[in-house]
C-alpha cells in the first residue's frame, strides 16, 4: 500500500508572514500537520509542508506527494541534480534560491520510494483545498 501526502503552502504578502499545512493517508489512517512562520515566501512555505510531511513518516515507505506547486514538483524531478552537480548553483550560474530547504528535502527524499504527483490549486480537489485550509490556520495562529 502506498502512503499519500498532500501538501501547500501560504504567504499573506510574498515575503509576509506564512504557513503550511499536510494531509498524510496510509488506508483509512489520516493525519493533519501544519504550521507558520512570521517572516517568509510562499515558495518556503510549499517547500516546508513536504518536509514537515516527510519528518511525520516513522520508517521509508513508497509515498505519493500530491502538490499544487509546480516550483516543489519541478525542483525535485528535474531541477535538483543539476544544482547538486553545480555546488547549488543554478544554470546560470546563480545561488539557488531555498537552498537550505531543497538540500534538507532531498535528504528526506532519498529516504523513501518517492512518486510526485501534481494538482491545480483552487479547483476542488479535495484534499488540497484541506492542505489550503491547513496552511491558512498556520497563519491564522501566529
Amino acid at each position: 500500500m502506498i502512503t499519500e501526502i498532500f501538501t501547500d503552502g501560504a504567504c499573506r504578502g510574498n515575503p509576509g508572514p506564512g504557513g503550511w499545512g499536510a494531509v498524510l493517508r496510509y488506508g483509512e489512517n489520516v493525519r493533519e500537520i501544519y504550521g507558520g512562520h512570521l517572516d517568509t515566501t510562499n515558495n518556503r512555505m510549499e517547500l516546508t509542508a513536504v518536509i514537515e510531511a516527510l519528518k511525520a513518516l516513522k520508517r521509508p515507505v513508497k509515498v505519493r506527494i500530491t502538490t499544487d506547486s509546480t516550483y516543489v514538483m519541478k525542483g525535485c524531478t528535474e531541477w535538483l541534480a543539476g544544482w547538486k552537480q553545480r555546488g547549488w548553483r543554478t544554470a546560470s550560474r546563480s545561488a539557488v534560491k531555498n537552498a537550505d530547504l531543497w538540500q534538507e528535502l532531498d535528504e528526506l527524499v532519498a529516504k523513501h520510494e518517492v512518486e510526485w504527483q501534481w494538482v491545480k490549486g483552487h479547483s476542488g480537489h479535495v484534499e488540497n483545498e484541506r492542505v489550503d485550509e491547513l496552511a491558512n490556520r498556520g497563519i491564522d495562529e501566529l
